[in-house]
């Protein structure tokens, strides 16, 4: 009588890999990725935005009903999505009472949620504690260690010698996706 459903929140400081781990788990199982676009989910149109984030899941439930393998639906920077609830009192907006009825329904469509749910977020922080729950596995995206930043500079540029990879990675405390635009900037420069 458990939930089907397999719904993770990958977290952790920006540039750790989190989005491109959801594009490789997704081309390697030969799934589909169904990105919801934050900006889609508001309205200025009052009733609109709750419409709106209903429609992410019942689209994908039709995904997920005429799909051979699960696809995974993917909610990067979901903090953006899956926001703290007002306190609801006098002066109370109506952006607050539409904000809290857009978390109650993400609340209820993960709580029967069927499929593969991946969100990512560098601000746990800003997440309700009522979402806590509803995510079955929370995974920790640190910044990678000096041996890793090492691999991932070798990785990024073979010709650089081990012991250079080694000075970069001691000295710069940078993430993958920094390491990235790095060598971006270098490749442009040349």
């Amino acid at each position: 009588r458990l939930n089907s459903g397999l719904t993770a929140m990958f977290y952790g400081f920006p540039g750790t890999g989190k989005t491109e781990l959801v594009k490789q788990i997704a081309r390697k199982t030969g799934r589909d990725l169904y990105m919801v676009d934050l900006s889609e989910t508001r309205s200025m149109w009052f009733g609109q935005s709750e419409k709106q984030v209903k429609q992410i899941f019942s689209n994908y439930r039709e995904l997920l009903n005429s799909a051979l393998i699960e696809p995974i639906l993917f909610i990067n920077e979901a903090d953006g999505l899956f926001s703290r609830r007002m306190e609801i009192g006098r002066g109370a907006t109506s952006s607050t009472h539409t904000q809290n009825i857009i978390q109650n329904i993400l609340l209820q469509e993960l709580e029967q949620f069927r499929g593969i749910l991946i969100a990512t977020s560098n601000l746990t922080g800003n997440l309700d504690q009522a979402f806590e729950r509803r995510f079955l596995m929370k995974i920790d995206f640190p910044k990678p260690d000096e041996r890793v930043r090492q691999k991932i500079w070798m990785s990024k540029l073979p010709e650089l010698s081990t012991e250079m990879a080694a000075t970069l990675a001691g000295r710069f405390d940078l993430t993958g996706g920094q390491i990235d635009n790095q060598v971006k900037q270098l490749i442009m420069k040349q």
